[in-house]
């Protein structure tokens, strides 16, 4: 396996029906560069069949779509995916994945409409990948996390330092994670819910 997003995701999925419980629901952005893993993200985690948008990708692409470090990516997302996971009986959260070409951001304002918060998926291979993303939704006042997707031939940094190269303050969360695994994404996911509670008790002085 060359990658976190080249294996199959498999489990079981719940019915599409919500538990008459669910008070609350809650819509997050999973954004990132051009092939980082957030289709297989959403997949992983979301309790019911994910929708996609992936096209296979042809020479059109080609001189267009920066593929360093990605050279069997055969599938692209075009417009969004989506799934859904019930972290609590009261709380449901519905996961809307953005394109990573920058052919497509113009999508990005849609998706980004009310939500609460953002996980930003980065590759330690492509880091400046991650930079005008991180910059759309401070613009935007999206709070988000910075969940790192390994991948085998990517360098390891430790957080102080990709913290410094992505110019991000010491309050945002960076945690590993595993795209393909769901315990690891639902992690991810909870982290921001976390990291949501703490903002909405101890607001940022700018807000």
């Amino acid at each position: 396996m060359d990658s976190r997003i080249s294996e199959p995701v498999v489990g079981p999925r719940s019915e599409d029906t919500l538990p008459a419980s669910v008070t609350s629901a809650v819509k997050v952005v999973v954004v990132g560069g051009f092939g980082v893993g957030k289709t297989t993200l959403v997949g992983s985690v979301s309790e019911i069949r994910p929708l996609t948008t992936e096209e296979t990708m042809t020479q059109a692409s080609a001189g267009v779509d920066d593929l360093v470090g990605i050279e069997r990516k055969s599938e692209t997302t075009v417009a969004m995916d989506f799934g859904r996971i019930t972290l609590n009986d009261e709380l449901v959260l519905y996961l809307f994945g953005t394109p990573g070409q920058q052919r497509f951001w113009f999508l990005w304002n849609g998706l980004f409409e009310g939500a609460l918060g953002a996980v930003v998926l980065v590759d330690t291979r492509r880091l400046e990948d991650s930079f005008d993303v991180m910059g759309r939704l401070e613009e935007r006042g999206v709070p988000f996390v910075v969940a790192v997707n390994a991948f085998p031939d990517a360098p390891f940094y430790p957080v102080s330092e990709l913290r410094a190269a992505l110019d991000i303050p010491d309050s945002v969360p960076v945690v590993d994670c595993d795209a393909r695994n769901r315990g690891s994404s639902r992690d991810t996911l909870l982290t921001l819910m976390r990291y949501l509670h703490t903002l909405i008790h101890n607001p940022p002085e700018q807000w």
